[in-house]
């Protein structure tokens, strides 16, 4: 943890920009969206700057604490708003390689497929859950940090960690989601709806991000051939002339779909040994910005 030598402005400045990844990291893992994430940053830049920090003993203490609050604060009203999003929200992918702009930590805690599971748990379950399995606080820091007692953090905590492992349980490897990825991309071109339907789970169920601002499916579309269907269709449409990527997002690999050098879509899946059985879609422009940005567009 960071010491502050003085109350002095330099110092104020190395602290906060030591601490400013981790304080990105925790606000983008509660809210889901990076733009979200920055404005907690920023907000608790300006309460770091307007306090008497000859008082603050420890500086990333006293800006984790601010920065969970704020994100906690932030995560009540981002649910409000989700309930009036148009069609389903997804987070947003943020790039994740070594020269991307965001540096946060990897681990599967910022997986894309977690973080949507995050959205069904209350704010101050995702808060505890973030610190605890992201960032490997004790109970008693988490405590401190969200103004609550140290017993109340781990019931939210044991409850986070018990419906994340129902939901979660028997997930297939990384290594294996890649390679189901590769192949559903390569099948979802050919437009080979058998092939389609053989790597996809019984119960699937395809996600699609649009916002109300591009033409995306408003309801997900579940069932083995329904999504299978749906893919093909999405990609006879929209498929043509665009170019394929494969990149980092979220310490996990994303298909980044583009056409002529504008952001089309970024498209993930998650597995379980039945098969593939979640396909998101983001195609909300305001969500591929960080993508485009990274990878040129």
């Amino acid at each position: 943890m960071t010491e502050v030598a003085d109350g002095g402005l330099t110092d104020a400045v190395a602290a906060f920009e030591a601490a400013r990844p981790r304080l990105f990291g925790i606000a983008y893992r509660i809210l889901g969206t990076s733009a979200d994430a920055e404005d907690v940053v920023q907000d608790t830049w300006i309460r770091w700057q307007r306090t008497d920090r000859t008082t603050v003993r420890n500086a990333e203490a006293f800006l984790v604490t601010t920065a969970s609050r704020l994100a906690l604060t932030a995560a009540s009203s981002a649910r409000a708003r989700h309930e009036l999003y148009v069609g389903p929200w997804l987070p947003e992918p943020v790039p994740t390689g070594d020269d991307t702009e965001h540096v946060v930590e990897r681990g599967e805690a910022l997986e894309l497929a977690l973080l949507l599971l995050l959205e069904r748990l209350t704010p101050q379950e995702r808060a505890v859950y973030v610190l605890k399995e992201a960032f490997d606080y004790p109970y008693r820091d988490i405590a401190e940090f969200l103004d609550i007692t140290e017993e109340h953090a781990r019931q939210l905590g044991h409850r986070a960690r018990g419906h994340v492992a129902r939901e979660r349980g028997g997930r297939v490897s990384p290594a294996e989601r890649d390679r189901l990825l590769q192949a559903f991309l390569a099948a979802a071109q050919r437009g080979d709806l058998a092939e389609l339907q053989s790597m996809l789970a019984e119960h699937a169920v395809a996600y699609s991000d649009g916002g109300g601002v591009v033409t995306a499916a408003r309801k997900p579309v579940t069932g083995r051939e329904r999504v299978a269907r749906y893919l093909t269709r999405t990609v006879g449409i929209y498929g043509q002339q665009v170019q394929t990527e494969f990149v980092e997002a979220n310490g996990q690999h994303v298909v980044y779909v583009s056409r002529a050098g504008e952001p089309l879509a970024a498209v993930w899946v998650d597995a379980s040994p039945e098969g593939i059985d979640q396909v998101c879609f983001v195609v909300n422009p305001a969500k591929l910005a960080p993508l485009a940005a990274a990878h040129g567009g």
